[in-house]
């Protein structure tokens, strides 16, 4: 039998299970608080019975007991080793887990926690009276999905997005030459600094730099520091005044006034080549400026177009997810925020830093750091909620031949045989979050296929 969702928001609902030993089970569903559900399931005296005798022989087959092989020992002989209460513990382990399990099967019932298990009676010769409560997945009523009109701005491609793109390349190119003698420090220079400074007049730690490379106008240092330097000239002995910012990552300089002498050791400009021809060679592999500017526009009129896709695709998915309804349940977004974070710390080990330092550096701690995640995370959860119930209400199901080309392409990305990606996603029970992934890229494309034109 299949019991509503909406069955259990104000009421219970009674009906009955067969377990696969053929035993009636009867249930009462109740709805709760903040999506959850709470099962009281009865499972006969003969399910627990046999329950008992299957737990029996699990323990006879692991515990030592003198005399007798392992397995061997009578049940009686098991029960005085044991106690017969653990016997029992054990075959409610094995009873109410089974028997849980095909009340959601038979139910239809989706949940998105591991249940919390309470016994209320469990006593040999006597009915098994257990209660589960977990929280359900919760249901999504959609609203329109197909025939979206989205629309979005193309980047237009001219001439002043040619010559940006050309002077960047003239940037790269440039050469590095020193600065004529008298020169004065100007915006963009590239100079060395010696430095050292001072709060209430004494030296504090870190203020110190020699043969500092700095380039005026990156804003590397507090801010106002490089535009006091400008018009310094090499070996000048020059006072930079500023103030700590509030939020600066030291604590005993937060807000403080401060004193730079810096004295400028050496000052470097870029010299550009000139854009013509012989630019063109050496730049790239064409002849002349007009092919290179040619191609240049053809890669971003290509970006533009590929931009404008995506921003399209990213529009219908919104849509379709804002125009439905559906409560989140905080517990699946709070699992949504484990992951991210669980990503970001695999991210930052492949560069070698440790999410507790990044943490540090970046002036935060775990419970912050959840807190920015919290909107885009429940955000996601609803996306995923929503595709979900699309591929239902359309039918869309997931091909094998699907599963297999997205098998090839993990493959290949990872520099190993589709056989071989095939078994470890075997082996670590991954074939489900394999299927969804596909089923939700093809729901996708089903709403952006059928995007109003």
């Amino acid at each position: 039998m299949e019991v509503n969702v909406k069955d259990l928001e104000n009421s219970q609902v009674e009906f009955e299970v067969t377990v696969p030993s053929t035993a009636k089970v009867s249930v009462v569903a109740r709805g709760l608080e903040d999506s959850k559900v709470e099962f009281e399931i009865t499972v006969p005296a003969a399910e627990l019975d046999k329950a008992y005798e299957a737990a029996y022989k699990k323990v006879a087959s692991k515990v030592n007991i003198p005399g007798f092989r392992k397995g061997k020992a009578p049940k009686m002989i098991v029960e005085r080793h044991v106690g017969k209460e653990y016997l029992l513990d054990e075959a409610v382990e094995i009873a109410a887990p089974s028997a849980f399990s095909e009340v959601l099967k038979e139910s239809k019932i989706d949940i998105v926690t591991r249940p919390e298990f309470e016994i209320v009676t469990k006593e040999l010769g006597k009915d098994l009276v257990f209660k589960a409560t977990a929280t359900k997945k919760p249901e999504v009523q959609l609203g329109e999905y197909k025939g979206l009109k989205v629309e979005v701005q193309k980047d237009v491609v001219d001439d002043e997005a040619v010559q940006l793109q050309l002077t960047r390349m003239l940037d790269r190119q440039a050469d590095m030459v020193e600065a004529e003698e008298g020169s004065e420090v100007a915006k963009d220079d590239f100079i060395t600094l010696d430095f050292k400074g001072f709060v209430d007049g004494e030296a504090f730690a870190g203020g110190e730099g020699k043969d500092y490379p700095l380039q005026i106008g990156s804003n590397s240092f507090i801010p106002g520091f490089e535009d006091q330097l400008i018009g310094a000239k090499i070996g000048e002995e020059k006072d930079v005044n500023v103030t700590f910012p509030e939020e600066y990552h030291a604590e005993e300089l937060k807000g403080k006034p401060a004193v730079f002498k810096c004295t400028v050791k050496s000052i470097k400009r870029k010299v550009l080549p000139a854009l013509d021809d012989e630019f063109a060679k050496k730049a790239s592999t064409f002849q002349t400026l007009d092919e290179l500017k040619a191609d240049i526009r053809s890669n971003l009129e290509k970006t533009a177009e590929s931009k404008a896709e995506s921003e399209k695709r990213e529009e219908a998915i919104k849509q379709a997810t804002e125009n439905a309804t559906v409560e989140v349940p905080e517990v699946m977004v709070e699992h949504r925020i484990n992951i991210m974070i669980q990503e970001l710390a695999m991210r930052l080990e492949q560069q070698g830093m440790k999410l507790e330092m990044y943490l540090q550096y970046a002036g935060t701690d775990i419970n912050k750091l959840r807190e920015t995640y919290r909107d885009t995370a429940a955000a996601n959860v609803k996306t995923d909620l929503v595709l979900e119930a699309v591929a239902k209400a359309e039918g869309i199901k997931v091909e094998t031949e699907e599963l297999d080309a997205e098998v090839e392409a993990m493959a290949k990305a990872y520099g190993a045989t589709a056989a071989e990606v095939k078994k470890i996603i075997t082996q670590q029970g991954r074939t489900p979050d394999l299927i969804e992934t596909v089923l939700k890229r093809k729901t996708a494309q089903f709403i952006i296929d059928n995007i109003a034109e």
